[in-house]
């Protein structure tokens, strides 16, 4: 929760004092585990040292330093016993208002021993910390913010609930005219994702069962739609006990489980309705269903688990964010075979029935026009055997052609009615001019009509209210402003002419506006990392990298060093200095007092320790002129001197006001953002121009000789170096100098090498069970070669709906394989039951196709269409595109590639024979499996 208090006529103390009360108020309320205050301006006591009227009287600043450290340093005088009484000794003595600053006796070290009081040679105030470190602004007023966090595992939505609650009780403690404004209300989001979720996940649940009405009847219908709200229900009481919460992704994961968690169901009602109407007793139909297909349907209830288990596993930073995913596909998937053999059966034995037969209608249930339809297509293909093949091998090629131009994001942007502006701008600006500068920009932004308040954070990095969102670090020249819109569909409209017309408002600044993201990330979205040894070289890399960025049309470039910054040293005279006794410590004491003020001690007040500050009146701060007329203490003279005596000058010089360090090596990181395209857009551009420019070498990278610099950049592009995880590029001649790519480039390969560590391993795990399940090596093979089929689907559909490819993405065509190889097992299952009850081959493919066609399909039909939903949510869409075009066509294709492929394996002729095939028989085993 992030709140900012503010008051039209409060003092900054008023309004700090009110926010400690509430800070004391909200942290009893449950869940809460911190309430940050972040925006104050401490008041100071500030002693105003006249240089005139010390050195008048003979007053050093180290005297008034002593003075007031010995007034205020807490002192234990023991304790006393008095018969049972253990007393503490507590003497008087301490400053116990500010205006006894003014009475406080200041002693000469001049050895005058005369006494005069501090009123008499400083002015004593009271005020705000100058300048301020942080400034917090609402709608162009100052205040203080208040960042509430809950505790961990805590409910956010019921604290902030509880939180409405308790503000509402004390609105009658607020002063007449203070207002706290919400900046983000993480319960509210909350809450409104998962109503929204829950809607979508009703809206698939009417989708898949209108779906089973339309294939497979009322009552049958009714018995799967039953065991698909148990096992939802199911897996809601198991997602509480995992510790598992309510959150997008967990219930997106539910959505894309949704139209496999019927699957199971199918088969036994299926089963059950073929053996009754075959005239079978009702529970023994069921026994045999359930004993027949137990086994094969876990074995391919696991194959698809496994295909979401590289997620789960995933050690960085992108797999903890979608963990829950395969959490909830775990346990839903699990419970939707535990019912299907246990719950189904029972609800089949009650409401199945024998369907009477119409008159007239033939007996063949595989009579209809789409199953001939379907089987002269298949007998076709099976006839023109390689020229199927040669046509999909064609398509497929085309497709990996074309996903060449599909776009690559790492994670979308948000749909959060909110989106922000980061402002830079030179390095060491004051943070009263950084605050007038964003005050012309907060002016800018409220003039908008889509904008409905802007709140800003100026200086010391902001409170991190988002996961998502990584506040910068601490700079008074830095400063971010959030605005509020009226609709989130606005802004992606409206972020780039807001960027152009904040770059003509501050010409002087960096400006980028930013969108929140659905995903981790933090800083540009491209970044080069440049190291080596010498801070001037990095620098001018950093130029020239910073330059191509421009010319290829980046927004907000800028590297982390930022501009050097002036310095003016004063050059001390050693010998000179030693003789007087004053060493660089006490010079830079007195020329900090005489200007920024030095911080000689605290003041207790109540429960707040007030700084002390010790500094010269405005007037002499700001004549920098004076500076050789200052005076120093100089212990050897006993007396004050002027500086000048121990200066031989001053000199401006430049240096670097930040300087990092990676992995132990000094290191300069350059940003940039895209404008109006994505980032994977922007450095296809960047990329190859920096390496080329910078003078990679590509020889050294790759571990091969090139005649000249030329031919070792011969046909380069950004797809030449692929970005790795600390991947470094050596530069050419120069040794010890390296470039690396970093931002959401980097993200997104460390993402994906953390799912390649363990996708070996569970497709591994995949293969062998399907080894087990079919007792070959054939059968499986031919499986396996229908999951690249989903390319085709992918390109296609991400290139319709214009969606790119991304993380997301990703996992949906991962999970594209447990689907495809469940599919695959249907029809191959079928096959080899057919041939082991001695059917000619080639019939036996050509039925099992048509036998499986309707459940392979309607598996596929309550995947997809259960998926509408989802391409609503920005986060998952790209998900619900790839798993939606994937499994259609790639469905479609299974149903003629599978049994194509297996004449071709088993060398099945067109006609076929009656000699059955042994590796294509399980030699023992339970009947497969007609579950997708």
């Amino acid at each position: 929760i992030y709140m900012v208090l503010t008051g039209e006529g409060y003092t900054m103390a008023e309004l700090y004092e009110h926010a400690k009360l509430l800070r004391r108020d909200l942290l009893l309320v449950q869940d809460v585990k911190r309430v940050v205050l972040w925006g104050n301006h401490a008041e100071t006591i500030y002693v105003e040292m006249s240089r005139a009227r010390m050195a008048a009287l003979g007053i050093s600043q180290q005297d008034i330093y002593d003075a007031l450290a010995a007034k205020n340093i807490p002192a234990d005088a023991g304790r006393l016993e008095l018969g049972t009484d253990y007393i503490a000794i507590n003497p008087t003595g301490e400053f116990t208002s500010e205006r006894q600053f003014g009475e406080l006796l200041i002693s000469s070290r001049a050895g005058s021993g005369e006494l005069v009081f501090l009123k008499d040679v400083a002015t004593v105030r009271r005020g705000y910390e100058d300048p301020p470190a942080e400034i917090a602004r609402y709608d162009g007023v100052n205040g203080i913010a208040l960042g509430v966090s809950t505790i961990s595992g805590g409910n956010v939505v019921t604290m902030g609930e509880a939180l409405q609650v308790k503000l509402r009780q004390l609105e009658p403690q607020t002063p007449v005219g203070m207002e706290l404004h919400a900046i983000s209300w993480q319960s509210d989001a909350v809450t409104a994702s998962i109503n929204g979720f829950v809607v979508s996940l009703l809206q698939a649940v009417a989708i898949v069962f209108v779906v089973l009405l339309i294939f497979m009847g009322l009552r049958s219908s009714l018995i799967i739609g039953t065991i698909l709200l148990v096992t939802i229900s199911g897996t809601f009481i198991f997602m509480a006990s995992a510790g598992v919460m309510l959150e997008r992704i967990s219930l997106g994961a539910l959505i894309i489980a949704l139209g496999m968690l019927v699957d199971n169901a199918i088969v036994v009602v299926d089963g059950m309705q073929v053996r009754i109407e075959a005239g079978m007793d009702r529970i023994e139909a069921a026994g045999e269903v359930v004993q027949q297909n137990a086994m094969p349907l876990l074995g391919a209830t696991v194959v698809a688990v496994l295909a979401f288990a590289s997620i789960g596993t995933s050690q960085d930073a992108t797999g903890e964010f979608t963990r829950s995913l395969f959490t909830v596909i775990l346990i839903s998937l699990m419970l939707s075979w535990v019912t299907a053999v246990t719950t189904t059966p029972l609800l089949g034995k009650l409401f199945l029935k024998v369907k009477p037969k119409k008159e007239g209608k033939s007996d063949d249930p595989y009579a209809g026009k789409v199953y001939r339809g379907y089987s002269r297509m298949l007998s076709f293909c099976i006839k023109r055997r390689w020229l199927t093949v040669a046509v999909v091998v064609g398509v497929f090629a085309a497709s990996m052609w074309g996903f060449g131009y599909v776009s690559q994001m790492f994670f979308p942007n948000s749909t959060r009615p909110q989106f922000f502006v980061e402002v830079w701008l030179p390095q060491d600006t004051h943070i009263r001019d950084t605050e007038a500068a964003l005050a012309e920009a907060e002016a800018y932004l409220q003039d908008r009509s889509e904008v409905t308040h802007v709140s800003t954070a100026i200086g010391g990095g902001d409170l991190r209210f988002l996961l998502t969102y990584t506040p910068n670090g601490g700079s008074s020249s830095f400063g971010v402003l959030f605005a509020d819109v009226t609709d989130s569909q606005l802004i992606v409209g409206m972020v780039d002419q807001v960027q152009k017309d904040l770059e003509e408002i501050l010409p002087e600044a960096i400006i980028n506006v930013r969108t929140f993201l659905l995903g981790p990330g933090e800083g540009g979205k491209i970044q080069l990392r440049i190291s080596g040894s010498d801070a001037a070289e990095l620098r001018r890399l950093s130029a020239q990298a910073r330059e191509i960025m421009r010319q290829e049309g980046a927004k907000a470039i800028r590297d982390e060093w930022r501009e050097m910054v002036k310095v003016v040293r004063p050059v001390l005279a050693e010998a000179q200095a030693s003789q007087l006794g004053i060493t660089r410590p006490m010079l830079a004491d007195q020329l900090q007092a005489s200007f920024a003020g030095k911080r000689t001690g605290v003041y207790r007040e109540r429960d707040e320790l007030l700084p002390i500050v010790a500094r010269a009146p405005e007037y002499e701060r700001l004549n920098v002129d004076n500076i050789r007329d200052l005076q120093i203490w100089s212990p050897a003279a006993g007396q004050n001197i002027p500086v000048r005596q121990v200066l031989t000058g001053f000199s401006t010089e430049y240096e670097d006001a930040n300087r990092f360090r990676f992995n132990r090596t000094m290191t300069i990181r350059v940003h940039c953002d895209p404008l109006g395209e994505l980032p994977s857009e922007l450095l296809a551009r960047v990329k190859p121009r920096v390496e080329r420019e910078l003078g990679v070498d590509v020889g050294a990278y790759f571990g091969r000789q090139y005649d000249s610099v030329e031919q070792s950049f011969a046909g380069h592009d950004a797809s030449t170096i692929k970005i790795k995880e600390l991947d470094q590029l050596p530069l050419l001649d120069r040794p010890g100098y390296f470039i690396a790519w970093g931002g959401e480039a980097e993200d997104s390969a460390r993402a994906q090498a953390a799912l390649a560590t363990t996708i070996p391993i569970f497709f591994g795990m995949m293969v062998l069970i399907v080894i087990l399940l079919f007792n070959a090596i054939r059968t499986p093979l031919i499986i396996f070669l229908t999951v690249p089929l989903a390319l085709i689907g992918v390109t296609w559909g991400l290139l319709l709906f214009k969606q790119p490819f991304g993380f997301m993405a990703l996992l949906g065509f991962l999970s594209l394989a447990g689907m495809l190889i469940k599919n695959a097992i249907v029809l191959v299952e079928e096959i080899n039951r057919q041939i082991e009850t001695g059917k000619n081959r080639f019939l036996a493919v050509l039925d099992s196709g048509v036998s499986r066609m309707r459940p392979v399909m309607m598996a596929a039909a309550t995947t997809i269409l259960g998926m509408i939903p989802l391409l609503q949510d920005a986060f998952f869409v790209a998900m619900a595109v790839t798993i939606m075009a994937g499994l259609a066509v790639a469905t479609v294709l299974t149903l003629l590639v599978v049994p194509v492929l297996y004449t071709i394996f088993f060398r099945i002729p067109y006609g076929g024979d009656a000699e059955p095939v042994a590796e294509a028989v399980p030699a023992a085993g339970p009947e497969p499996a007609p579950a997708v």
